[in-house]
């Protein structure tokens, strides 16, 4: 799960989880251990945590992998040449992951983040480990969706004072103006899939970890997308406030497949990384001639 390396100290100071030492506890990371600098017991627990919220992946040398997944050579050089062209001008830059739930903000943002040799963060998970380890559903049930939300503006302030971290948000992080202002500190981008597409995914597998689809009737594909439309009535503006839009129906008219349906999660990376770079060939006046 990780790769080795010196972790920031200011940055640990900054991000202050649960489970995160002090900086003048933790020296380095090297692979998944630590150098011996406090207590075996608090080290082990930082490493246990710090991997759930994190990962900490390099780039083998053939091929990619994430959750389990190995993609093809070719897939893994346009990957590369991607990142490569946009790495001198992302500058370290984090890169934040936004769109509706069930659109693949956590799968993609892996491998985007392998493919840039970043580490990879999920934002809801840092607010489960700060919250004694409950699920959003139960912070939700428990708290209320607006102690999830000041949690959430809480753990993107913090992300927003370190760097090389793709950053995988919640679907409603786009509502709060402040949460745009820390993730405009990086190059933010939309995974936008049709709701269609996510009422299929997400009856799919259910709706017990999604909080806000908890109450709706009916059979789960019409109930997840009738509350999934009017959530995008309500967030659609937001999202658009991204530096980047990855259309998943343009990809799959691009590709020619049948529908965005039929696109895998590396054909969404490789679009969001080329929709990177246009924003950033854009900001930089068309790249250094």
């Amino acid at each position: 799960m990780c790769s080795s390396g010196v972790m920031d100290a200011k940055a640990v100071q900054t991000l202050n989880l649960p489970g995160l030492t002090r900086p003048e506890k933790l020296l380095t990371r090297t692979g998944c251990s630590f150098t011996r600098t406090t207590k075996p017991e608090k080290l082990r627990m930082t490493r246990r945590r710090m991997v759930l919220a994190c990962s900490y992946n390099n780039v083998p040398a053939s091929i990619l992998e994430s959750e389990g997944h190995k993609f093809p050579l070719e897939e893994e050089l346009i990957l590369k040449n991607r990142s490569q062209q946009i790495q001198p001008y992302l500058n370290g830059r984090c890169v934040y992951v936004v769109g509706m739930m069930g659109s693949g903000k956590t799968t993609v943002g892996k491998i985007m983040s392998q493919a840039l040799s970043y580490s990879f963060c999920d934002c809801d998970t840092l607010i489960e480990e700060e919250v004694d380890g409950h699920s959003v559903a139960d912070i939700f049930k428990l708290y209320g969706e607006s102690f999830f939300r000041d949690k959430e503006t809480e753990a993107l302030n913090k992300l927003s004072l370190m760097h090389k971290l793709v950053i995988s948000t919640g679907g409603g992080a786009v509502v709060r103006p402040i949460n745009w202002k820390y993730m405009h500190k990086g190059v933010s981008v939309w995974l936008d899939v049709p709701v269609e597409a996510l009422a299929k995914r997400i009856a799919a597998v259910g709706t017990g970890s999604r909080p806000l689809l908890h109450d709706e009737a009916g059979d789960a594909y019409t109930a997840a997308l009738m509350r999934l439309s009017a959530l995008f009535e309500e967030r659609g503006e937001f999202y658009a406030n991204a530096n980047a839009r990855v259309s998943l129906e343009n990809i799959a008219i691009k590709l020619g497949r049948r529908d965005a349906s039929d696109l895998s999660p590396t054909d969404i990376a490789i679009e969001a990384l080329e929709q990177i770079g246009n924003f950033l060939k854009a900001e930089d006046g068309g790249y250094a001639r």
